[in-house]
């Protein structure tokens, strides 16, 4: 099975600096199914192409294998020398281990930025066909192409195989590419050669915890990397919950796995009733609290992968919505979850885009009835806090503003929770610092503040997510 990576970045040969392999030697690695080799069919200025070819010894994998549920002779006889896989991934983990982490001594600057890439993989199992990897590939900023292999090029009536020809092209970072690959080869084949134990659960977390948390298909990445083990999958959305809020709704199994199965979790009962996620309770109090200011037009700021845009969208009272975040790559997965290239034109119309930081005046923020910061305070350095109050309630002067951001005294009834709550969190308040940040905000930009608590209000440490709904003093004259 082969992997090749391509660039066009001149000088296009610094690729042998951040992959750590010399384009002028081919290199042999050692792995349990065999023997993994890096090459360089082309290296020039212009372009630049590295192959991971990895030879499996089919016998050496059934002896290493132990256990299986194939039967004898499909240990022997199967795909696995031909077809990229889980064996792949794990050849790459271990190839290009420095590269993956972002290290580069001698080109620093070359590994933390994006780079023209363009990679191939000839022989992919895809269980849910092309569209499948272009709904996972997609998300993450890459161009994608994959065609089906058909079953016999001499008989075109037997229809395709279950392999494509997979194709990605995109500006990113290496690191992020290698990592993207890592995790979503075994995905797409829906299957690994090694028996998946909880340490999966942190090789996910450190190759997944840029992005995966905020990806659409986050879920089904999950469950398929963990081979749908569903103690190891809750694990792995309890980690990803502390570094995206999008991941609390998904800790519950799908609604088409039978309670009692393995997939759904031992021993669960069809009747027991789940507490509705906290981010599902969030958007509903943000768009109650809409509800109640009769808002015709709104903007939400820091908008991340969207989740409020599309509720935003659903709501016919509402004539006009924006929604802005400085993260481009957020907007691209907003982009993708919205459907925004399919989306009918009259919802559309209604519907602005955009990229924009929060702590620099932009006249786009203005005019709206009101403007939503959804956990989006505690992402800004305090010294930057403000530059965002007089951008937001100083110069777009909307008429409402409502902000929600964690409750740091309920952390404790988070057991496995070390630190804050996502590893972007500048800061988490408490009840007492939020209304103190508030008071301030009211005195100097005349406005007033409605406290409301986000879900369940804990007699001890409050509610696990704290609201200020702002009005602006005077109204519509102020």
């Amino acid at each position: 099975m082969i992997l090749t990576i391509s660039t066009t970045a001149r000088p296009a040969t610094d690729l042998g600096y951040l992959l750590h392999k010399h384009p002028h030697r081919v290199q042999e690695f050692t792995q349990s199914c065999g023997v993994a080799r890096v090459f360089y069919p082309e290296a020039n200025e212009n372009r630049c192409t590295a192959a991971l070819l990895l030879d499996v010894d089919a016998i050496r994998l059934a002896r290493t294998s132990g256990r299986s549920a194939d039967y004898a002779l499909g240990q022997y006889v199967n795909d696995r020398p031909y077809a990229v896989s889980s064996l792949l991934s794990v050849a790459l983990a271990d190839v290009f281990r420095t590269a993956r982490a972002g290290r580069c001594t001698l080109k620093p600057e070359l590994a933390a930025t994006p780079i023209p890439l363009e990679i191939s993989l000839p022989a992919l199992p895809c269980r849910g066909g092309p569209e499948l990897a272009e709904q996972l590939f997609t998300p993450l900023g890459w161009t994608v192409e994959a065609r089906p292999v058909p079953l016999d090029d001499a008989f075109p009536e037997w229809g395709d195989s279950r392999y494509v020809r997979l194709t990605l092209r995109g500006d990113i970072r290496l690191a992020d590419a290698l990592n993207h690959l890592y995790v979503l080869l075994p995905v797409l084949d829906d299957a690994k050669h090694y028996w998946v134990a909880s340490d999966e659960v942190d090789k996910l977390i450190r190759a997944g915890g840029s992005w995966l948390a905020e990806h659409p298909e986050s879920t089904l990445i999950t469950r398929r990397y963990l081979r749908h083990q569903s103690a190891l999958t809750r694990s792995a959305f309890e980690r990803l919950a502390e570094l995206g809020d999008d991941v609390a709704e998904r800790l519950e199994p799908p609604v088409d796995e039978e309670p009692g199965s393995d997939a759904a979790g031992i021993g669960c009962e069809a009747d027991t009733a789940a507490a509705p996620p906290l981010n599902l309770l969030r958007r509903e109090a943000v768009l109650g609290a809409l509800g109640e200011l009769e808002a015709r037009t709104v903007i939400d700021l820091g908008c991340g992968s969207g989740q409020l845009v599309s509720a935003l969208l659903d709501d016919p009272r509402l004539t006009e919505i924006a929604a802005a975040d400085v993260s481009t790559r957020a907007l691209t997965i907003a982009a993708h979850r919205l459907r925004l290239d399919r989306m009918p034109e009259r919802r559309r119309e209604r519907l602005q885009l955009f990229q924009a930081a929060l702590t620099y005046t932009d006249s786009r923020f203005a005019g709206y009835d009101a403007a939503v910061l959804m956990e989006v305070v505690e992402h800004i350095d305090p010294p930057r806090l403000t530059a965002l109050e007089q951008v937001i309630f100083g110069t777009a002067r909307p008429g409402h503003v409502i902000v929600t951001t964690p409750n740091s005294e309920y952390n404790v009834r988070y057991p496995e929770l070390e630190g804050m709550r996502h590893r972007d969190h500048r800061f988490e308040w408490s009840r007492s610092e939020f209304r103190s940040w508030a008071s301030n905000v009211c005195r100097v930009h005349g406005y007033t503040a409605d406290f409301r608590p986000v879900g369940e209000d804990d007699p001890e440490v409050g509610p696990p997510t704290q609201m200020a709904v702002f009005a602006r003093a005077g109204g519509s004259d102020a």
